[in-house]
């Protein structure tokens, strides 16, 4: 159930009761993977990849332990959680939860430059490989991962109070006040 809170009596205008509201079945099933801030409800997992400059397959043993443990922190930093993640020679793996306001191309431009940054900082031969500052390559693949599939919430929208209408983003709210 939501609960939210609004204004107990008219008299006093600072006190709040709690009310709760009946929460869609397609919340039901997955509330546990919900992660909640002081306006929002979220759970948005997005598997993120990227490869090495040329697919060097330079992310072996102390590197890619580095590699792994740099991404945790500046993950870590920006409240962004790993729930799986794989260091390949040549290429990184996540499934990670952000929170909302964090675009998957803004995590992916400090996960990509911090890591790079200091990974060259700590490895020399890394430096001689990649002279130019790219470690890695310019691109990323991203994919969202949700707990309801798309299926379950296009029935959901469809089940809802429509208008008679043809477009594929209709109005529920009557014409008349």
């Amino acid at each position: 159930m939501f609960g939210f809170l609004v204004p107990a009596s008219r008299s006093k205008p600072t006190a709040f009761q709690a009310v709760s509201f009946q929460q869609p079945c397609w919340i039901r099933e997955a509330m546990v993977e919900y992660r909640t801030s002081a306006q929002a409800m979220w759970d948005v997992k997005d598997h993120i990849v990227w490869i090495t400059k040329c697919r060097y397959k330079v992310l072996r043993g102390e590197v890619a332990e580095r590699a792994r443990d740099l991404i945790g922190q500046i993950s870590g930093a920006r409240e962004v959680t790993i729930v799986r993640g794989a260091v390949w020679p040549d290429h990184i793996h996540r499934l990670v939860v952000a929170p909302p306001q964090l675009a998957p191309a803004k995590l992916v431009q400090y996960l990509k430059g911090r890591s790079r940054r200091r990974l060259q900082e700590e490895f020399p031969h890394l430096r001689k490989r990649y002279w130019g500052q790219h470690l890695w390559a310019r691109g990323y693949f991203c994919a969202t991962v949700g707990a309801v599939d798309e299926k379950t919430i296009r029935e959901y929208i469809e089940n809802q109070r429509w208008d008679e209408d043809a477009e594929s983003f209709k109005i529920t709210a009557p014409t008349e006040p």
